[in-house]
C-alpha cells in the first residue's frame, strides 16, 4: 500500500478502525468501499488534505456520486461571489509587504492575525522605491483593540461594521457624513500610495465583504487600493483550485446524476447532515491538530496526531501534510501552490491520497 513505511517495523502500525476496533489497512478499505457503494447519498466534508488527496477526493466523489464540500465554504463564497458579482483589485501577500504604505485591518480575526505580517507591518514601505512610514487603519470591535498595531488608528465597529463601512465610503467620495470618528481614517486610506486591505471572511457577512471591495474601487479613483483576503484554514484554496480545474465549478460541487453540478445551497455538507439528506459522511481532517468530526461521520479521516477514540465507523489514521509527508498545499505567503516539506523519514500513516485511491479500486474506479 502506498504511503505505508512497513520496512524495517517489526509491528506494523495501527492505522485503521473499524466501530472502534483495530483493523488491517485492507480491511478499513474494503469496509469504506462497502458503505460508499451502498450509500444514495454520499457526502465528502471537510476535506482539510493536500493537492494530491483533493484530487482523489473528487475522483471518488465522481464515481459513487458523491458531494464535495470543504468546511471553510462559506468563507471562500463570500470572497469569491464579491469576485464573480463586480470583480476585484487583488494583490499578492509579498507585493503588500514591499509595497504597502497604508493597511487596513477589517475585522477582528485580521487584527488577530496581524502578527503574522508583523516582520514587514514594522518595516517601512517602498511603494515607488522610496522609503515611507507604513500606517495601520484597524476597523475592530473593543475586544481586539489590544491585539492591535502600535499606532494603528482604531474606529470600533460595534454594534455594526457595515455602517462603518458606509461611512468610510461616503467621507472617501466626499459625500456629507457626520463626523463619528472616521475623518482621520478616511484621510489616511486617501493619502496612501499603496494601500492594502485584509480581513477574513471567516467573521464577516456576504454584504461586508463587498462594501469592503466597494470601498476599495472608491480609493482607486484617487488613488491605489488593493485586497488581501485572509485564507481559508485547512488548505480552502488549494481545495477549491483543486475543485475548480477538475470539475469547472468551486466547491459545493455533486455528481448525483454523473457529471458535476454546482449548488451552494444544495450540496452544503452541513445542511445535508442536519437535513438527514446524506447516508453516508465521509470527513476529511488531515492536518495538524483536526478538527473534530461531526457525530454523523461514518468514515473518518484524521490526522496521527488526533485522539483515537471516535464514534465513525471506519477511521484512518493518515500522514498530516507537510508535517509527516511531503505535500503541495495553498501557501498565503506567494499566493500560490508551493511544496511543504514533511518529516525526513518514511510516513508510518498512509496519505489521504493513497486511501482514497485505493477505496476507488476496490468499488473498480479507472486508475487515473
Amino acid at each position: 500500500m502506498e504511503g505505508i513505511n512497513r520496512a524495517g517495523a517489526d509491528v506494523e502500525p495501527i492505522v485503521a478502525w473499524i466501530d472502534g476496533a483495530p483493523k488491517s489497512l485492507e480491511d478499513a478499505i474494503a469496509e469504506a468501499a462497502r458503505l460508499l457503494h451502498a450509500s444514495a447519498a454520499p457526502v465528502f466534508g471537510h476535506l482539510g488534505t493536500d493537492v494530491e488527496g483533493a484530487r482523489e477526493a473528487v475522483l471518488l466523489a465522481e464515481l459513487v456520486g458523491g458531494v464535495l464540500d470543504h468546511a471553510a465554504s462559506s468563507a471562500l463564497f463570500a470572497d469569491l461571489d464579491a469576485i464573480r458579482e463586480s470583480g476585484a483589485m487583488l494583490t499578492m501577500p509579498l507585493e503588500a509587504a514591499a509595497r504597502a504604505d497604508v493597511v487596513l485591518l477589517v475585522g477582528d480575526m485580521a487584527v488577530n492575525s496581524w502578527r503574522e505580517f508583523a516582520p514587514w507591518l514594522a518595516e517601512p514601505a517602498r511603494p515607488y522605491d522610496q522609503e515611507v512610514r507604513r500606517r495601520v487603519v484597524g476597523l475592530l470591535s473593543s475586544f481586539a483593540y489590544a491585539a492591535a498595531p502600535t499606532g494603528a488608528e482604531i474606529i470600533e465597529i460595534h454594534p455594526e461594521l457595515l455602517s462603518v463601512l458606509a461611512r468610510l465610503r461616503a467621507r472617501v467620495k466626499q459625500r456629507p457624513v457626520e463626523d463619528d470618528g472616521v475623518r482621520s481614517p478616511s484621510a489616511t486610506l486617501l493619502g496612501a500610495q499603496f494601500g492594502v486591505a485584509i480581513w477574513s471572511a471567516a467573521e464577516l457577512e456576504p454584504l461586508a465583504v463587498e462594501a469592503i471591495h466597494g470601498l476599495v474601487r472608491d480609493l482607486n479613483e484617487t488613488t491605489r487600493f488593493s485586497t488581501l483576503a485572509l485564507p481559508a484554514p485547512d488548505n480552502g484554496v488549494g481545495v477549491q483550485t483543486v475543485c475548480g480545474w477538475m470539475t469547472g465549478f468551486p466547491l459545493r460541487t455533486g455528481f448525483p446524476h454523473g457529471a458535476p453540478e454546482h449548488d451552494p445551497w444544495r450540496y452544503d455538507a452541513r445542511r445535508l447532515v442536519a437535513a438527514g439528506e446524506t447516508d453516508c459522511l465521509l470527513w476529511i481532517s488531515a492536518f495538524e491538530g483536526g478538527a473534530t468530526a461531526p457525530a454523523e461521520v461514518q468514515i473518518l479521516f484524521c490526522g496521527t496526531d488526533s485522539p483515537i477514540a471516535t464514534t465513525s465507523h471506519v477511521r484512518f489514521a493518515v500522514a498530516r501534510p507537510g508535517v509527516d509527508v511531503d505535500a503541495i498545499v495553498y501557501d498565503p505567503c506567494i499566493g500560490g501552490f508551493a511544496a511543504a516539506r514533511g518529516a525526513p523519514q518514511a510516513p508510518a500513516a498512509p496519505t489521504v491520497a493513497a486511501v482514497l485511491k485505493a477505496i476507488r479500486a476496490r468499488l473498480g474506479g479507472p486508475p487515473c
